[in-house]
């Protein structure tokens, strides 16, 4: 059986052969999004090693209680890395989210990261992104995630309500005023007594996930920890 499947796949790459997200290479069978060598290259932050105490963290210290965070790779605009996070966001690929989603569990879970956690929460997007895109590339993650660890993915809990457009091209303060009401609370009874993973593409300011954070924790004895793809760090 094995065998068979091996050699379908093989036809089914030589008949559409895939290509790497972030160099352009052809990519042999057993690889997903990137070749081996672009996964060898990326800067990957090995935060989740030191989960409690860590820059990514530290970033949410006074403004939000949190129990641990990880980034899986540094995010800089116009590298090799932020191919991978435009290709899932804008380029149609919400396969790309899954695919890092079970990659970033299999790495993360070798340090136990996923201990104590109990359910994953991906950041929602405005209805009308969510419209223009097709898919929240957040969701997409938190799906992977789920796929490797087991983990119940919460969807309908907390919802977007106001979009005032990307936070790309502000600075700090004005990161934090557009998103400060923009999320509401639906339902907190799934959340009683959770320890719940925030996830989110990438995180600069940190300014979403504390919105989104405040709107969880108005549920019972709720636990907040962060889990994203990138990290940008600027510093």
């Amino acid at each position: 059986m094995t065998q068979t499947i091996s050699l379908l796949a093989r036809l089914i790459d030589t008949l559409a052969p895939r290509s790497c997200t972030m160099c352009g290479g052809r990519l042999t069978v057993t690889e997903e999004v990137m070749c081996a060598c672009c996964n060898h290259r990326l800067p990957r932050t090995y935060y989740s090693k030191l989960a409690y105490d860590n820059k990514l963290v530290r970033l949410f210290w006074g403004r939000i209680p949190i129990e641990k965070g990880a980034a899986f790779f540094f995010y800089k605009a116009h590298s090799d890395t932020s191919r991978l996070i435009y290709s899932l966001k804008y380029d149609k690929h919400p396969e790309i989210g899954e695919t890092l989603g079970r990659i970033v569990a299999a790495e993360f879970g070798q340090d136990s990261f996923f201990d104590g956690i109990t359910a994953v929460i991906p950041v929602p997007l405005a209805r009308q992104r969510e419209r223009e895109r097709g898919y929240n590339q957040s969701e997409e993650l938190a799906r992977g995630i789920s796929s490797a660890t087991g983990l119940p993915v919460l969807e309908k809990v907390l919802e977007r309500i106001s979009f005032h457009g990307s936070q790309t091209q502000k600075g700090r303060w004005e990161r934090n005023e557009n998103v400060e009401k923009a999320f509401q609370l639906i339902d907190p009874s799934p959340l009683n007594n959770q320890h719940l993973l925030l996830v989110d593409d990438v995180i600069t300011s940190g300014a979403t996930l504390v919105a989104a954070a405040k709107e969880l924790l108005k549920a019972t004895n709720v636990k907040i920890s962060v889990l994203s793809l990138g990290f940008a760090n600027n510093e």
